[in-house]
């Protein structure tokens, strides 16, 4: 069953941020994960969201997602997304 990391953050420390987003793309690579979209303040259409950063990615079962989060290429560069933001993410489930 497909699945998709959704991550919702505010970014407090842009330069750090901008170390992990520039080694983000390597730790995909070979892994069965695929960028769908990410969006700096996106556009509310309903109700109130205060973080202005949104990721997601699509995977093709749960197994795949945990083996590319979990991965030491992808745990490496987190420390900086995870001093740099404050936020979720969340592991959704794809219908069907």
């Amino acid at each position: 069953m497909t699945v998709y990391a959704l991550a919702q953050f505010t970014i407090h420390d842009r330069a750090r941020y901008e170390a992990y987003a520039a080694r983000f793309a390597a730790t995909m690579k070979g892994r069965k994960g695929r960028l769908l979209a990410a969006q700096e303040n996106p556009e509310v259409m309903e109700g109130k969201w205060e973080g202005t950063k949104i990721v997601l990615i699509e995977f093709p079962d749960e197994a795949s997602l945990r083996e590319w989060s979990e991965s030491p290429e992808y745990r490496a560069i987190s420390v900086d997304r995870e001093a740099a933001t404050e936020g979720s993410v969340l592991l959704v489930k794809g219908v069907g």
